[in-house]
């Protein structure tokens, strides 16, 4: 399986870069877990163009092939058994995936619905840069329910 976090913005705080490594290198044999990032489409929250140039920023990025899922907080909402049971019909179905994670502003409508599906992490606004992280670590605890290991438990 190939999963691909498509991000807003470069340069992320050492720490998040740690962290994203640190899960992506846990993965197992037969799946791999990339980032590639996007500028941020302004200066300032007062850019009301910014989502927009992000949004195409983000379309030109999105590899040809592979399911798209788009992360915004007004998605549907999954467990990580979900994602687990979700990722596992992925990697029998060409095995690749592209995470789509927003801006400081999010996802435009436009591009939500241009995905196959759209996710939520958490009804709570997360920082962008922290859904990095937190994205690596539940592809790795599906991956360890999909793969029978100990890191995942049921509570």
């Amino acid at each position: 399986m190939r999963v691909q976090l498509l991000a807003v913005g470069q340069k992320p705080p050492r720490w998040v870069q740690q962290g994203f490594d640190e899960y992506a290198r846990r993965l197992g044999r037969g799946w791999r877990l990339t980032l590639q990032e996007v500028p941020a489409g302004g200066r300032g929250s007062d850019d009301p163009h910014a989502a927009e140039r992000e949004a195409e920023r983000l379309r030109r990025a999105l590899p040809e092939r592979g399911v798209r899922i788009a992360l915004d907080e007004r998605g549907q909402a999954h467990t990580t058994r979900q994602w687990a049971e979700q990722l596992e019909r992925w990697s029998h179905q060409g095995g690749a995936a592209t995470l789509i994670i927003g801006g400081a502003d999010g996802l435009t409508d436009d591009l939500r619905r241009e995905a196959d599906a759209c996710w939520s992490l958490s009804p709570l606004t997360l920082p962008h840069m922290l859904v990095r992280v937190l994205v690596a670590e539940q592809l790795y605890r599906a991956w360890t329910v999909i793969h029978g290991h100990p890191y995942h438990r049921d509570g």
